[in-house]
């Protein structure tokens, strides 16, 4: 589980942004790009990450 002090020290890797938890992913308050998390571990690799729906649709 991922507590909120632990969310209080992340920030997206890409943008340096807050974070937030939504389901089983952290979401960039930025960029919206989605991180993992795998075994109650956030995955905070850039190549990891899920891009938002708007920004696939131009890649």
């Amino acid at each position: 589980m991922i507590t909120n002090e632990l969310l209080d020290i992340l920030a997206c890797p890409l943008c340096k942004m807050d974070v937030r938890l939504e389901g089983e992913r952290i979401i960039c308050t930025k960029c919206g790009r989605r991180y993992p998390i795998k075994d109650d571990i956030p995955i905070m690799l850039i190549d990891e990450a899920e891009l938002p729906e708007e920004l696939k649709k131009e890649n």
